[in-house]
């Protein structure tokens, strides 16, 4: 079950995510960095990027979230919305790889601390390269919709 017809009480942890696949173009690295006003310039000059020690340019930390939320809603659909996200970086993603995000709901709990409460699960993602590499592990917590059964 994934997507709408998702809800916080049809899920069942732990539980492993669908796979996702992202071809990351040159044009992307540069598009993103743009987007998210990342000038750094190892987003968009390669010779720079070389100069550091890097093959070529390699996406940013944005892009880098972005992908994980986009694991996460994938399976949990356009009602749920991250509330936490922890990332860190071990390693880079660089134009003309391929970034595939696997990730496991590994807890839910209700925050009955607000009101009204809120239903959340806990997710650990893993975003590797083509070649297997960890490129940045991900802790994040989605809020997810409720639907009480009616009578």
């Amino acid at each position: 079950m994934t997507g709408d017809d998702l809800d916080f009480d049809s899920i069942t942890v732990p539980v492993d995510l669908p796979e996702v696949l992202d071809h990351i173009s040159y044009q992307r690295v540069v598009e993103n960095a743009g987007a998210t006003w990342d000038y750094f310039p190892g987003h968009f000059d390669p010779e720079y990027a070389q100069r550091q020690g890097n093959p070529t340019i390699y996406v940013n930390t944005m892009h880098l979230a972005g992908f994980a939320d986009r694991v996460a809603t994938d399976w949990a659909g356009p009602g749920s919305r991250v509330v936490r996200r922890s990332l860190r970086l071990t390693g880079s993603v660089y134009a003309g790889d391929t970034m595939i995000g696997r990730g496991r709901a590994v807890a839910k709990r209700r925050d009955d601390s607000v009101d009204p409460p809120r239903c959340l699960v806990d997710i650990e993602i893993q975003v590797t390269n083509q070649h297997g590499a960890l490129c940045c592990p991900v802790e994040l917590t989605l809020q997810m919709p409720w639907r009480p059964e009616t009578a």
